[in-house]
């Protein structure tokens, strides 16, 4: 090895000597060392020979004498100090360099040519991960329920202290009640036949976790900004209940119309009301809501590396995606129908894990046709989990499922699959989105009162 490459001197050698002299050889599997990881032709042989005889020998590991007489090179240390984690280490991170410099050197070059600047990058990145993977050293697996009782003690702390797990509250009152509201980490499914309002209700969520100071990233994929932000600036103003407004005989503290937004006709006086809405929204909202929407120019990539760059950019707690379907799916590794969406799924979770966020998911139930009564009418029926069959994998990866509908200002949000609890409520909903107002019914008497905003 060159001097002052990193490589400590007779690392592998150390490593099957403490073998031999422990009797241990499965000590090369518990640690993952492979014969790839090794830096010399002799300790490749030494490894090749005490996994050999090893396998022959009922587990057992060679004499060193033995070792010396068919290994040509081989150097035999008695009584090594070091503990395997720390030879492993030292030879895996000598492996790792020599992967990088042959990626950087030989295959990042002619990547470099062919790629433009964008895939280059994620080639990088793709290819830096897979040598992380490779040289990763474990020293145990799992966590043991009767040793490691200080990581639960540790983790609890953490929680209480709010440095591990966050909670976001629910909107509505029920889903609190029924589940404690999201946790970090995990993934939530909303679902919902066409135009029933399952986008809509997770911008409400989304915007009431905005409220309690979350960083919260909207992937909007079916809408173009301009729509959403006049949806949620609908919202934010029923909230602040900027004026008041009679609906089938109920008062109603009410938002800016989103109809009248969207399509710019607001009388003078609520474009006036709307300019001074705006100039101070900033300040109504303790975190943050940041869209990403159909119609930006440069919201080209939309799978889950990219999600999870945005969230690392936006340092976001919780993630809107609207709706999981519209996403670039991972390979069909299984190729299985539905196996890209499944892969999909599973990494999404996985991903909600490690980024320590709380996801929620949308996607669309099959129409159904026994949604009405004798008499034609429509009924408020929230679809079954059963309806749901290209994207079924993203309910079975969620902690909690939402089955929604909603009928002339009334909607109904039916909590299905909970792994905390909540499996077969419903929540009664006052559906009136274009003024703003999607809210769970009342137990008392409903709040009045004028607005803050005059016009």
């Amino acid at each position: 090895m060159k001097k002052g490459d990193g490589y400590v001197p007779n690392a592998g050698m150390k490593l099957f000597s403490k073998v031999i002299d422990s009797n241990d050889p499965k000590a090369l599997v518990r640690f993952g060392v492979e014969e790839y990881h090794l830096a010399t032709e002799s300790e490749k042989k030494a490894y090749r020979f005490v996994q050999d005889y090893a396998e022959k020998n009922r587990g057992t590991a060679p004499d060193f004498r033995t070792v010396a007489e068919e290994v040509e090179g081989f150097e035999y240390h008695p009584n090594v100090g070091d503990d395997y984690e720390y030879l492993v280490r030292e030879i895996k991170s000598h492996s790792a360099k020599q992967f990088a410099q042959k990626m950087l050197q030989d295959d990042a070059v002619e990547k470099f040519s062919e790629y433009d600047g964008e895939s280059f990058i994620n080639w990088l990145i793709s290819e830096a991960e897979k040598i992380k993977m490779k040289t990763n050293v474990r020293a145990d697996v799992g966590t043991s329920v009767k040793y490691d009782s200080n990581k639960f003690l540790e983790e609890y702390k953490k929680r209480k202290l709010g440095e591990s797990l966050r909670i976001w509250k629910s909107v509505f009152p029920t889903i609190n009640n029924e589940i404690g509201g999201y946790f970090s980490g995990n993934l939530y499914t909303w679902y919902a036949r066409s135009g029933r309002g399952k986008s809509v209700i997770t911008k409400t969520e989304a915007l009431n976790s905005a409220f309690q100071g979350a960083n919260v990233l909207f992937w909007g994929m079916e809408m173009a900004r301009f729509e959403i932000m006049a949806r949620l600036y609908s919202m934010i103003s029923a909230r602040e209940g900027i004026f008041n407004k009679q609906i089938d005989g109920l008062d109603y503290e009410c938002g800016f119309d989103n109809r009248a937004l969207l399509m710019a006709t607001l009388t003078e006086e609520f474009e006036q009301g709307l300019e001074t809405f705006l100039s101070v929204v900033h300040e109504m909202i303790p975190g943050n809501l940041i869209i990403r929407a159909a119609d930006d120019e440069d919201f080209i990539r939309r799978d889950l590396r990219q999600l999870e760059a945005d969230i690392i950019e936006t340092e976001a707690d919780v993630v809107v995606i609207d709706p999981f379907y519209y996403l670039d799916y991972e390979a069909n590794t299984t190729r299985t129908a539905g196996g890209d969406a499944a892969n999909t799924s599973k990494k999404l979770r996985q991903l909600a894990g490690r980024t320590k966020t709380v996801i929620h998911a949308i996607t669309q139930s099959e129409e159904i046709r026994n949604d009405k009564d004798d008499d034609g009418n429509r009924l408020l029926k929230a679809p079954s989990r059963a309806e749901i069959k290209k994207t079924k994998a993203v309910l079975e990866d969620a902690t909690n499922t939402f089955g929604i509908d909603t009928l002339d200002g009334r909607g109904i949000i039916d909590l299905g699959k909970g792994r905390n609890g909540g499996e077969g409520a419903q929540v009664e909903l006052i559906y009136l989105p274009n003024y703003g107002i999607v809210r769970e019914v009342p137990m008392g008497d409903e709040a009045g009162g004028a607005g803050q905003f005059e016009f």
